[in-house]
């Protein structure tokens, strides 16, 4: 047994009689699960240049967001040559349009700013923002099929019902009825 200070900057300095290799080995133990709790943000960067063309614009921002999916923030950076640093509107008017994509995955952490020749913004992930776009998302198909499953039900009913009619009275009429009926219903 050892006289081990626990907390020296107490006043007064608070010490325990205890083992001194089980208390290193706790403070070890303890550390390493601060570690493995602690997430790593890393902080990805994408490029663009003012004249991108929409197919590669598109390729960029899936980038971006499959980058804020994995929890890393994304500085995106809009580069000028020549003499296109003389018109900003335009970078300006490209990052808008990458937080307007990303808006439910991301929030902007840093607004957009001439920085030299680049145009800087920062997005970080937001998980609240995802989460409820994603119940929004959830909810609307939900509903759509919720709505559609009713009005599906009845219409196979009464075409079933319209069949035999039709191919009773003759098939070419009862045919071009139901057909007409059921893109009336649509």
């Amino acid at each position: 047994l050892d006289l081990v200070e626990v907390a020296p900057m107490a006043n007064p300095p608070v010490c325990r009689i205890m083992d001194y290799g089980k208390f290193k080995f706790d403070a070890a133990q303890r550390a390493k699960e601060s570690r493995r709790k602690t997430v790593s943000v890393g902080m990805k960067e994408m490029k663009y240049r003012p004249k991108i063309g929409p197919g590669d614009f598109e390729t960029k921002t899936r980038q971006v967001l499959r980058f804020l999916n994995e929890g890393h923030k994304v500085k995106v950076t809009i580069m000028f040559r020549g003499r296109e640093v003389f018109h900003p509107e335009l970078g300006k008017k490209i990052l808008d349009r990458v937080a307007e994509e990303v808006d439910g995955a991301a929030r902007v952490e840093a607004e957009a700013r001439l920085d030299g020749r680049n145009m800087v913004m920062v997005l970080a992930p937001d998980k609240r923002a995802r989460q409820s776009a994603a119940a929004r998302s959830a909810r609307s198909p939900g509903e759509g099929a919720g709505a559609e499953a009713p009005q599906g039900e009845p219409v196979p009913a009464e075409a079933a019902a319209a069949a035999p009619a039709a191919t009773v009275d003759g098939s070419a009429a009862g045919g071009d009825g139901a057909s007409s009926g059921a893109d009336g219903e649509e």
